[in-house]
């Protein structure tokens, strides 16, 4: 379950990464829109981060929260980025003019 859960959440991140790309190069000759979406994209990453700890916040979560703390914080990762792909692809749809 472990496994299935990381590799959810591998894909999740490269459909991100791939509409990241996309959007990127869709803003290429717009350098301060290029700056303003990839300090989203940082601020995004940063919040992910913040919530998944706000999610567990356990300093020794493999004790409190036990094995399948891995599975579950992969899973909401994988949740996590599937929300920021809509919010991209929605950026990149503005980005391609229609």
């Amino acid at each position: 379950m472990n496994a299935c859960a990381n590799q959810e959440a591998a894909r999740a991140d490269a459909d991100l990464n791939d509409v990241y790309r996309k959007l990127l190069s869709k803003a290429a000759n717009q350098p301060e829109a290029m700056a303003k979406i990839r300090a989203a994209e940082r601020a995004w990453l940063n919040y992910r981060d913040a919530y998944i700890d706000a999610m567990y916040p356990a300093k020794d979560k493999q004790a409190e929260y036990g094995s399948v703390y891995p599975m579950e914080v992969d899973l909401l990762r994988a949740k996590l980025t599937v929300q920021q792909i809509a919010a991209l692809r929605a950026l990149l749809v503005q980005y391609s003019g229609g």
